[in-house]
């Protein structure tokens, strides 16, 4: 009986602890963003956000990162399914994907208050890869699908202990200069020994061929690139390249090429670019057939959106 009282004790202090890390995390980002904003924090890749408008969703692209929220909560919605996310679940997004995303519930009462941690491909790659030669290669059964994307994960006492130490540098150019660097890989180390381990370490370590279609694709988006040279870039036959790319994004290679465009061109629009500015960034020969592709994914003709858009952003 003793021992279980301890445990339960253990467990009570445990808590306690992990909700004051995560109160001090708060505080920092309370006292450092003061407005509505996105602050760079002068570490690499390291930015804090206060929204207290409320915002639909709406066409965005994740890059691979981390998104910590500390108050209120953020959506995100990929091909139809919602993932809402606040200061128990941070969001992992592995590898860059279209997405819708949004702010619905914030207000000046329940301002949303977070952390966006920007994933540098080359120190997770290595990180993963020495990861997984200490324990051993992630091997999965023939058939077993890929994991997420997008991977919600538990805010873990490494994780919740590593971003209090990464946000401690904030106001200190000397802290930042000497332990930045390591401070990151700290947090890097967390994330993929935690609950978006699997699909990080399946977009940074040995076997991650999708992960670097999927860069490939994204940072290529204005070329004409066939599904058929991607496949044998990574060594796969036309059709095993589809299942796994589906099963590592939900989309087909094709949609997932078209929805990245047309993302990134309601961002454009949304900034004042032309419709035919917008079009030709993106890749598209015709405004015509960009435009039918637009209306059919969002519902407006991009003049519509471009001007909606300004019409909120002149009511904000």
């Amino acid at each position: 009986m003793p021992n279980c009282v301890d445990k339960v004790d253990l467990c009570i202090l445990q808590c306690y602890v992990a909700s004051m890390t995560k109160e001090r995390i708060k505080h920092i980002i309370e006292s450092t963003v003061s407005d509505d904003r996105l602050l760079d924090t002068g570490v690499k890749g390291v930015q804090l956000f206060r929204v207290t408008d409320p915002m639909r969703c709406a066409p965005a692209v994740y890059e691979p990162s981390v998104i910590a929220i500390v108050s209120g909560c953020k959506e995100a919605i990929l091909q139809g399914k919602s993932y809402e996310y606040d200061s128990s679940l941070y969001m992992c997004c592995a590898m860059p994907m279209p997405i819708e995303a949004g702010t619905p519930k914030a207000s000046p009462d329940n301002p949303l208050l977070g952390v966006i941690i920007s994933l540098d491909t080359s120190v997770m790659t290595k990180l993963a890869i020495e990861l997984e030669s200490a324990t051993g290669t992630i091997r999965h059964p023939k058939g077993e699908p890929l994991p997420p994307n997008l991977a919600l994960a538990s805010w873990d006492d490494a994780f919740t202990e590593a971003l209090l130490r990464l946000l401690q540098l904030v106001d200190c150019p000397t802290d930042i200069a000497i332990l930045g660097d390591s401070r990151l890989r700290e947090l890097y180390y967390a994330v993929l020994k935690g609950d978006a381990g699997v699909s990080a370490r399946r977009a940074f370590g040995v076997g991650n061929e999708i992960s670097r279609a999927i860069e490939y694709l994204s940072s290529h988006l204005s070329e004409a690139v066939t599904i058929e040279d991607i496949a044998t870039q990574v060594g796969m036959s036309r059709a095993v390249f589809h299942r796994k790319f589906r099963q590592a994004t939900t989309m087909s290679p094709i949609q997932f090429v078209k929805s990245m465009r047309l993302n990134n061109a309601a961002m454009k629009l949304a900034t004042g670019m032309t419709v035919n500015e917008a079009a030709m960034e993106v890749g598209y020969a015709s405004s015509s057939q960009f435009s039918r592709e637009f209306k059919r994914m969002y519902g407006q003709s991009p003049r519509q959106w471009s001007h909606d858009k300004q019409i909120a952003a002149e009511m904000a």
